[in-house]
């Protein structure tokens, strides 16, 4: 059970035992699955799923710290990418980029997969937003594994969104006999497919990638925009805390959608929806851009979309200006609350 705390968005203890339905789904998929795997992926996706199971069930009933987490996952990431599945070999002319060294694949396969798992288990912070993202997501590379007749990976996409729509209905419900959260099980696990899914499209072979849409080198950026929430929140949080001097893990309530939920005001299913849906367009637009630009305009089109929507929430107390203001505010605060104490110390009368 959760405990509401001064950071919760919630107000009664909530069951967040979710994601175990997402593992027992999962297994028994991949039971059926694996004969449409080319390269025994099922084999390798159990594994990291399990160890990652186990942590997050942890951490839902006694809290660990994130560097417990983070090593679970870097076991998990390293099942996956001695699959030669996962490896990306060559970023097909990105920047001029071609083939990748196979220690420069480890490594950015392990960055991308830990980031992603990061990312999405930060963004579980209010009621359906951490669900609608995963459809989002999970609807594009059900898409995109259907073109290139990847069909393990389509059947894995849509095993996993039939768990988050089922459990959707029952985080959105106003009952509480009825409401239950994913938890850390669930958002890591959900997290760990995105990003297996995600090393997959990246590491497509070359005679696949002619019936997608889109230009061959702007793969890469097609893969930002399609995590782009969990990239731009997570980054946006890093960023805050490192300028407070805390620890990029450490909690707090600057997430994109508390602050949609604390200054405008608005209920969780409103903020969940409005951040899904701008995932969706935003994706729709990287998408057709890709089709006819190549990577200078799509770079521009994400840099700018991040500077836009950095000052928008930024803006909202939460600017550096303003944080350096709240902190000479406090501190000027507690010089002066000192002085009174002095003072009233001082003129007290001596018996």
């Amino acid at each position: 059970m959760d405990n509401p705390n001064s950071r919760s968005s919630h107000l009664r203890r909530t069951p967040t035992l979710g994601g175990v339905s997402f593992f027992y789904t999962l297994i028994v998929a991949l039971f059926f699955l694996r004969n449409w795997a080319d390269n025994s992926e099922a084999m390798f996706l159990i594994p990291g799923l399990t160890i990652l199971f186990i942590i997050g069930l942890k951490d839902d009933l006694v809290v660990l710290s994130p560097f417990s987490k983070l090593a679970a996952q870097v076991i998990s990431v390293t099942f996956i990418l001695n699959n030669e599945a996962f490896m990306v070999n060559s970023l097909h002319g990105f920047f001029g980029i071609y083939d990748l060294p196979i220690l420069v694949s480890y490594l950015i396969g392990g960055f991308i997969m830990v980031t992603i798992i990061n990312a999405y288990n930060l963004i579980d912070g209010i009621d359906g937003l951490a669900a609608i993202v995963g459809i989002v997501i999970l609807i594009i590379y059900s898409t995109i594994f259907y073109m290139t007749q990847d069909y393990f990976y389509l059947l894995l996409s849509l095993t996993l969104n039939g768990c988050l729509i089922a459990f959707l209905k029952y985080n959105l419900s106003s009952s509480s006999e009825e409401k239950i959260f994913m938890g850390d099980t669930g958002s890591l696990i959900v997290g760990f497919i995105i990003s297996v899914l995600t090393m997959r499209f990246l590491a497509l072979p070359s005679e696949k990638l002619e019936d997608l849409p889109f230009i061959v080198e702007n793969i890469p950026l097609i893969a930002i925009g399609i995590l782009i929430v969990p990239l731009f929140d997570t980054a946006r949080v890093f960023t805050i805390r490192l300028a407070n001097r805390k620890s990029p893990f450490s909690a707090d309530r600057n997430h994109t959608h508390h602050i949609l939920i604390d200054y405008f005001n608005i209920s969780h299913k409103k903020a969940s929806l409005i951040i899904g849906a701008f995932n969706l367009v935003f994706v729709y637009l990287i998408i057709v851009l890709g089709s006819t630009s190549f990577n200078f305009w799509l770079v521009a089109v994400i840099v700018l979309t991040v500077i836009v929507l950095a000052y928008f929430f930024y803006r909202y107390n939460y600017s550096f200006s303003n944080l350096k203001r709240k902190i000479k505010l406090k501190r000027k605060f507690n010089d002066v609350k000192k002085r009174g104490k002095n003072i009233l110390k001082n003129d007290k009368p001596k018996e």
